[in-house]
Protein backbone atom coordinates (compact mmCIF):
# COMPACT_ATOMS: atom_id res chain seq x y z
CA UNK A 1 0.00 0.00 0.00
CA UNK A 2 1.36 3.37 -0.71
CA UNK A 3 2.08 6.09 1.94
CA UNK A 4 0.09 8.55 2.19
CA UNK A 5 1.48 12.02 1.74
CA UNK A 6 -0.35 14.54 4.04
CA UNK A 7 0.27 18.24 3.91
CA UNK A 8 0.66 20.67 7.11
CA UNK A 9 -2.86 21.24 7.04
CA UNK A 10 -3.53 17.66 7.33
CA UNK A 11 -0.85 17.50 9.96
CA UNK A 12 -2.00 20.38 12.03
CA UNK A 13 -5.41 18.79 11.82
CA UNK A 14 -4.22 15.42 12.96
CA UNK A 15 -2.37 16.67 15.96
CA UNK A 16 -5.48 19.00 16.78
CA UNK A 17 -7.53 15.65 16.88
CA UNK A 18 -4.58 13.25 19.02
CA UNK A 19 -4.44 16.42 21.50
CA UNK A 20 -8.38 16.41 21.29
CA UNK A 21 -8.78 12.58 21.54
CA UNK A 22 -6.50 12.68 24.54
CA UNK A 23 -7.68 15.58 26.46
CA UNK A 24 -11.40 13.93 26.40
CA UNK A 25 -10.15 10.58 27.44
CA UNK A 26 -8.21 11.58 30.43
CA UNK A 27 -10.89 13.82 32.01
CA UNK A 28 -13.08 10.52 31.85
CA UNK A 29 -10.73 7.66 32.53
CA UNK A 30 -7.88 9.17 34.27
CA UNK A 31 -4.07 9.91 32.27
CA UNK A 32 -2.40 6.43 33.93
CA UNK A 33 -5.59 4.55 32.41
CA UNK A 34 -5.19 6.50 29.17
CA UNK A 35 -3.13 4.65 26.74
CA UNK A 36 -1.25 6.06 23.46
CA UNK A 37 -2.90 3.32 21.32
CA UNK A 38 -6.19 4.51 22.71
CA UNK A 39 -5.31 7.81 21.84
CA UNK A 40 -4.50 7.15 18.16
CA UNK A 41 -6.90 4.82 17.40
CA UNK A 42 -9.40 7.49 18.71
CA UNK A 43 -7.90 9.66 15.80
CA UNK A 44 -7.94 7.74 13.42
CA UNK A 45 -4.07 6.87 12.63
CA UNK A 46 -1.65 4.61 13.58
CA UNK A 47 1.16 4.18 16.11
CA UNK A 48 4.03 4.89 13.95
CA UNK A 49 2.23 8.13 12.75
CA UNK A 50 1.53 8.83 16.44
CA UNK A 51 5.11 9.37 17.07
CA UNK A 52 5.84 11.00 14.31
CA UNK A 53 3.97 14.06 16.81
CA UNK A 54 4.57 13.44 19.88
CA UNK A 55 7.90 11.58 21.45
CA UNK A 56 6.31 10.53 24.45
CA UNK A 57 3.15 10.13 26.38
CA UNK A 58 4.14 12.65 28.55
CA UNK A 59 4.73 15.04 25.82
CA UNK A 60 1.09 14.85 24.48
CA UNK A 61 -0.24 14.94 28.24
CA UNK A 62 2.01 18.27 28.72
CA UNK A 63 0.00 19.82 25.45
CA UNK A 64 -3.10 18.53 26.42
CA UNK A 65 -3.40 20.37 29.69
CA UNK A 66 -2.26 23.27 27.96
CA UNK A 67 -5.17 22.94 25.74
CA UNK A 68 -7.43 22.79 28.42
CA UNK A 69 -6.22 25.96 29.96
CA UNK A 70 -8.41 28.54 27.51
CA UNK A 71 -11.30 26.15 28.10
CA UNK A 72 -11.17 26.43 31.75
CA UNK A 73 -10.99 30.56 31.89
CA UNK A 74 -13.57 30.48 29.50
CA UNK A 75 -15.97 28.06 31.84
CA UNK A 76 -15.07 30.61 34.59
CA UNK A 77 -16.23 33.63 33.00
CA UNK A 78 -19.47 31.57 32.01
CA UNK A 79 -19.82 30.81 35.03
CA UNK A 80 -19.68 34.34 36.31
CA UNK A 81 -22.37 35.61 33.65
CA UNK A 82 -24.35 33.34 34.65
CA UNK A 83 -27.58 34.97 36.08
CA UNK A 84 -28.98 31.91 38.15
CA UNK A 85 -25.67 31.90 40.46
CA UNK A 86 -24.15 35.18 43.04
CA UNK A 87 -20.27 35.43 42.95
CA UNK A 88 -19.88 32.78 46.04
CA UNK A 89 -21.71 29.71 44.09
CA UNK A 90 -19.78 30.32 40.76
CA UNK A 91 -16.58 30.21 42.26
CA UNK A 92 -17.98 27.42 44.69
CA UNK A 93 -19.15 25.53 40.99
CA UNK A 94 -16.19 26.23 39.13
CA UNK A 95 -13.75 24.41 42.53
CA UNK A 96 -16.51 21.53 42.45
CA UNK A 97 -16.57 20.97 39.01
CA UNK A 98 -13.22 20.58 38.99
CA UNK A 99 -12.49 18.08 42.21
CA UNK A 100 -14.88 15.65 40.43
CA UNK A 101 -13.47 16.52 36.84
CA UNK A 102 -14.56 13.38 34.94
CA UNK A 103 -17.58 14.24 35.55
CA UNK A 104 -17.27 17.70 33.85
CA UNK A 105 -15.07 17.08 31.30
CA UNK A 106 -11.57 18.16 33.16
CA UNK A 107 -8.34 16.92 33.47
CA UNK A 108 -7.28 16.07 37.26
CA UNK A 109 -3.66 14.67 37.50
CA UNK A 110 -3.58 12.15 40.82
CA UNK A 111 -0.62 11.99 42.97
CA UNK A 112 0.84 9.20 41.28
CA UNK A 113 0.25 11.13 37.82
CA UNK A 114 1.90 14.31 38.70
CA UNK A 115 4.92 12.04 39.87
CA UNK A 116 5.14 10.11 37.10
CA UNK A 117 4.73 12.82 34.39
CA UNK A 118 7.38 15.26 35.96
CA UNK A 119 10.01 12.58 36.35
CA UNK A 120 10.01 12.53 32.57
CA UNK A 121 9.78 16.47 31.89
CA UNK A 122 13.13 18.49 31.37
CA UNK A 123 13.80 20.73 33.58
CA UNK A 124 13.09 23.57 30.92
CA UNK A 125 9.86 21.56 30.09
CA UNK A 126 9.04 21.58 34.11
CA UNK A 127 9.88 25.61 34.07
CA UNK A 128 7.11 26.04 31.45
CA UNK A 129 4.72 24.13 33.25
CA UNK A 130 5.23 26.25 35.98
CA UNK A 131 5.15 29.52 34.38
CA UNK A 132 1.97 28.68 32.63
CA UNK A 133 0.30 26.97 35.12
CA UNK A 134 1.36 30.65 37.41
CA UNK A 135 -0.12 32.59 34.80
CA UNK A 136 -3.49 30.06 34.24
CA UNK A 137 -4.03 30.28 38.01
CA UNK A 138 -3.91 34.10 38.27
CA UNK A 139 -6.46 34.41 35.54
CA UNK A 140 -8.52 32.37 36.97
CA UNK A 141 -8.23 35.02 40.09
CA UNK A 142 -8.95 37.79 37.49
CA UNK A 143 -11.98 35.79 36.55
CA UNK A 144 -13.48 36.16 39.51
CA UNK A 145 -12.98 39.45 39.92
CA UNK A 146 -10.23 39.43 42.37
CA UNK A 147 -6.86 41.13 42.07
CA UNK A 148 -3.31 38.93 41.66
CA UNK A 149 -0.38 38.70 42.97
CA UNK A 150 2.20 36.43 43.30
CA UNK A 151 1.52 35.32 47.00
CA UNK A 152 -2.36 35.02 46.37
CA UNK A 153 -2.01 33.05 43.35
CA UNK A 154 0.49 30.90 44.90
CA UNK A 155 -1.70 30.25 47.63
CA UNK A 156 -4.97 29.76 45.83
CA UNK A 157 -3.15 27.32 43.19
CA UNK A 158 -1.43 24.87 46.57
CA UNK A 159 -5.39 24.98 47.87
CA UNK A 160 -6.86 24.30 45.01
CA UNK A 161 -5.19 21.17 43.83
CA UNK A 162 -4.58 20.32 47.35
CA UNK A 163 -8.83 19.30 47.34
CA UNK A 164 -8.83 18.55 44.15
CA UNK A 165 -5.97 15.91 44.64
CA UNK A 166 -7.37 14.61 47.79
CA UNK A 167 -10.51 13.75 46.39
CA UNK A 168 -8.96 11.83 43.68
CA UNK A 169 -6.50 10.02 46.33
CA UNK A 170 -9.45 8.88 48.97
CA UNK A 171 -9.29 5.63 49.18
CA UNK A 172 -6.65 4.46 46.71
CA UNK A 173 -3.61 6.16 47.50
CA UNK A 174 -4.68 7.25 51.04
CA UNK A 175 -6.48 4.29 52.87
CA UNK A 176 -6.16 5.67 56.35
CA UNK A 177 -8.78 8.64 55.52
CA UNK A 178 -12.37 7.68 55.73
CA UNK A 179 -14.14 7.46 52.20
CA UNK A 180 -17.67 7.92 53.78
CA UNK A 181 -16.57 11.63 54.16
CA UNK A 182 -14.76 12.37 51.19
CA UNK A 183 -17.76 13.90 49.36
CA UNK A 184 -18.19 16.20 52.67
CA UNK A 185 -14.36 16.76 53.25
CA UNK A 186 -14.31 18.37 49.81
CA UNK A 187 -17.27 20.59 49.85
CA UNK A 188 -16.05 22.01 53.58
CA UNK A 189 -12.18 22.34 51.83
CA UNK A 190 -14.32 24.24 49.36
CA UNK A 191 -16.05 26.95 51.53
CA UNK A 192 -13.31 27.40 53.42
CA UNK A 193 -11.42 28.36 50.06
CA UNK A 194 -14.07 30.52 48.86
CA UNK A 195 -14.04 32.34 52.18
CA UNK A 196 -10.47 33.03 51.83
CA UNK A 197 -11.26 34.48 48.05
CA UNK A 198 -13.81 36.69 49.52
CA UNK A 199 -11.24 38.51 51.57
CA UNK A 200 -9.17 38.76 48.68
CA UNK A 201 -11.83 40.39 46.94
CA UNK A 202 -12.73 43.08 49.53
CA UNK A 203 -9.14 43.53 50.21
CA UNK A 204 -7.40 45.22 46.71
CA UNK A 205 -3.47 44.97 46.88
CA UNK A 206 -1.73 48.23 47.91
CA UNK A 207 -1.15 50.41 44.73
CA UNK A 208 2.78 50.45 44.13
Amino acid sequence: MPKVAYSEEDRERVRAELLSAGLSLMARQGIQHTTVEQIYKAAGISRTFFYSFFSTKEDLIVEALYLQQPRILAYVEQLMQDPALDWRGAVETFLQHCCYGEEHGIVVLTIEEQQQLFRRLSEESYQTFRIRQQRLFGQILEGFGIQADTDRIRLFTNLSLTVMILRRAIPDTLPLFVPEAADETVRVQIRAIVDLLQTFRDQPLPSR
